[in-house]
């Protein structure tokens, strides 16, 4: 397989959580689309996908490409079923489902460089913007995790709602967003460090990690 990543990308380090956890082998072919940089709109990568974002999985070959993490993940867990990220309990997994995209719709999106680039051009604040949807979308999934919550977000394995809300941590401090009121999501984030996978794929331990503001 080949991905399509950037260290920073919530949404290709998600991919990156799974992929490792699952143990599939890949390559990382990095896209810089941090500030100052073209690279995602050439025109090579616009054919793979033409949103112009990361993450892109190409599953073998000559196939055809697969991008947006939501779908990315569905197809590895059909795919590589084991380990599941998913509970088998039909109630259980629509909850997972449900936090993973309270981060993905609801936080990860205020943050993301384009928006805050043109809010910069209006004249509003961005970091503070992306500071208050990151504050209010994780007391949401605090809360919310309160009624699954065991070692991890729903239960004691990990599930989907790890894989998102390890990234957005990562964000939310890069915001300088204060995580005291988030006890539970703490706490499953240090549970999550203590896994191999979760390590591996973390953006400071990929080969373009730069320590950047």
């Amino acid at each position: 397989m080949i991905l399509y990543d950037y260290w920073r990308s919530s949404s290709a380090w998600r991919v990156r959580i799974a992929l490792h956890l699952k143990g599939i082998a890949f390559e990382r072919r990095v896209v810089n689309i941090g500030p100052g940089s073209s690279d995602q709109y050439g025109p090579e990568f616009k054919a793979l996908n033409p949103l112009s974002q990361v993450p892109v999985l190409i599953p073998e070959p000559g196939a055809r490409p697969l991008t947006q993490s939501m779908a990315i993940l569905a197809y590895l867990e059909e795919r590589f079923p084991t380990p599941a990220l998913l509970p088998a309990d039909a109630w259980l997994r629509a909850r997972t489902r449900q936090l993973a995209e309270m981060v993905n719709a609801g936080i990860q999106p205020f943050q993301n460089l384009p928006g805050l680039t043109r809010l910069k051009e209006l004249g509003v604040d961005a970091t503070a913007w992306a500071r208050e949807f990151n504050a209010r979308g994780l007391a949401a999934l605090e809360a919310a995790s309160q009624e699954t919550e065991g070692r991890f977000l729903v239960g004691d394995a990990v599930s989907l709602a790890d894989v998102y809300l390890i990234p957005q941590l990562y964000a939310a401090r890069r915001w300088s967003v204060d995580l005291a009121p988030y006890p539970t999501l703490l706490r499953v984030e240090s549970a999550c460090a203590s896994l191999p996978a979760f390590a591996a794929a973390h953006a400071d331990a990929q080969s373009d990690a730069v320590r950047a503001p």
